[in-house]
């Protein structure tokens, strides 16, 4: 038998129970709802982590914002 947690077998028993369960109409919803919530979760972590970056980024937007209403 081979090792690893998730072998092809596996994703294939676990994708008719979720079929089972919830149904193919309800499966792509939640597969965006999940996909939504982890882009969601790096989105914050990468937010935290970086915040001198983000304000490094804002700086240059504010000059030009200024020189084109002095214009």
């Amino acid at each position: 038998m081979g090792e690893g947690l998730l072998q092809p077998l596996h994703l294939l028993v676990i994708l008719a129970i979720a079929i089972f369960i919830f149904g193919p109409k309800k499966l792509p919803e939640l597969g965006k709802g999940l996909g939504e919530g982890i882009r969601g979760f790096k989105d914050a972590l990468n937010g935290g982590m970086s915040s001198e970056g983000s304000k490094a980024k804002e700086a240059p937007k504010q000059i030009e914002e200024k020189s084109s209403v002095e214009k």
